[in-house]
């Protein structure tokens, strides 16, 4: 049985309390993040609007946030799949008024935080899809490395730690933010 995206908001209607995502016509229910995970994205979601919304960029979401994007099967427009990044970007020009339901696009930037419980090769492969369908860049922010991997379309991903910086010029011209900035405080 293909599950569709209709399918899915009657799940969402039934269980509210669950996160999910569809792909491949099979619902994905997404267990809570770890403290510092969910942390860690606050984090960069208050960064990123801290220098997005004066300038009037864009949008920044979180985690709940369902992209509608194409099914990677087939060109069947029925057999499409609701993903969530942790964080995600989206230029102005592409969405000038907010939308009260899914997107059906693709976020220009595409953030993933590694959890405890996630294995990194999936969360690569969503990267990796995202890019792939459209996302100029995408972020894998790994908290037990004290990591961020920068990927963009057909290139070796940038390799952060703490000492570096991170840019994203091709998205936001002169945004910076040290790797230390990223990682929850520690308090007396």
């Amino acid at each position: 049985m293909y599950l569709t995206i209709t399918d899915l908001e009657q799940l969402q209607t039934e269980h509210p309390e669950w996160q999910m995502e569809l792909v491949e016509g099979k619902i994905i229910v997404m267990g809570p993040s770890d403290y510092e995970s969910e942390e860690i994205g606050a984090r960069l979601i208050t960064f990123l609007n801290n220098w997005v919304m004066p300038r009037r960029l864009g949008r920044i979401t979180g985690s709940s946030a369902g992209f509608i994007i194409p099914s990677i099967e087939d060109g069947d427009s029925e057999k499409r799949n609701l993903r969530a990044p942790d964080v995600s970007f989206v230029r102005a020009d592409r969405l000038k008024k907010t939308k009260r339901d899914f997107v059906e696009l693709v976020p220009d930037l595409m953030v993933e935080i590694k959890s405890k419980s996630d294995r990194i090769k999936p969360l690569e492969e969503k990267i990796q899809l995202f890019l792939q369908l459209g996302s100029v860049v995408g972020l894998l922010i790994d908290p037990d490395k004290l990591t961020v991997m920068v990927y963009r379309l057909n290139q070796v991903p940038v390799v952060l730690q703490n000492g570096d910086t991170l840019i994203l010029p091709e998205l936001l011209p002169g945004w910076e933010l040290a790797v230390s900035e990223l990682w929850p405080p520690e308090f007396e």
